[in-house]
């Protein structure tokens, strides 16, 4: 008797811990995935970072074009 029980026991055990192995491959996997979203959200980042930084050294340099070329309109205008 005591050595059925010592069976349904170590049976108990091994059934968990595939249960374990089978959770433990399931959170590896959705870490990976995890992973991945963040280098993809990064790279995404980058990309807006990058057009901001394009779109506001335009709007700096963009008036002091139009000044330069105002200003050679105007040197032309006074000849």
């Amino acid at each position: 008797m005591a050595d059925d029980q010592v069976i349904k026991l170590l049976e108990e055990i091994r059934d968990l811990q595939k249960q374990h192995l089978a959770k433990y491959g399931e959170a590896l996997q959705n870490q990976r995935e995890a992973i991945a979203n963040q280098k993809n959200n990064i790279r995404r980042s980058r990309r807006t970072l990058i057009v901001i930084g394009v779109i506001i050294v335009a709007l700096y340099l963009y008036p002091a074009y139009l000044g330069a070329m105002f200003s050679g309109f105007r040197c032309l205008l006074r000849r």
